[in-house]
């Protein structure tokens, strides 16, 4: 069974604000078993030049359509290119994630559950579901 998920790194996020790119980066990958041993082989690594990844959300897909959530994300998120920054090379599986996007989407879904709609903060929960969603096509 094939996982995808996202993880985060507080290190990373202010490296990156700091560069100008956003402080909303995150790792999404794909796992071949467990979640939570993908992002302890990232810390394992230094995945990007930092190893305080923490998993925020899993979702497990069909393994022989493993590549085209990824692929997917790619075409809806601005992927981090790790050529263009020093530190990170190498380090694929990078978003850029718009917080106002994400904020919109929740405001949507909220005002067609029947919900007030009332604009709330994303949460990083928020952004994974936001990333996972995008990523599987939802």
């Amino acid at each position: 069974m094939a996982t995808l998920f996202v993880a985060r790194s507080l290190t990373l996020q202010r490296w990156a604000a700091e560069v100008g790119l956003t402080k909303h980066v995150y790792k999404v990958g794909l796992a071949d078993g467990k979640a939570e041993d993908a992002v302890k082989a990232l810390n394992d690594a230094a995945h990007a030049g930092v190893n305080d990844w923490k998993l925020l959300k899993k979702q497990d897909i069909d393994p022989a359509d493993a590549a085209a959530p990824l692929d997917r994300l790619a075409q809806r998120q601005k992927m981090v290119d790790p050529g263009y920054y020093p530190k990170i090379r190498g380090a694929t599986g990078l978003v850029k994630v718009k917080i106002a996007n994400v904020a919109s989407q929740m405001l949507v879904r909220q005002a067609l559950g029947g919900a007030d709609a009332t604009p709330a903060k994303p949460k990083p929960a928020d952004i994974a579901a936001y990333l996972i969603g995008n990523a599987l096509g939802g």
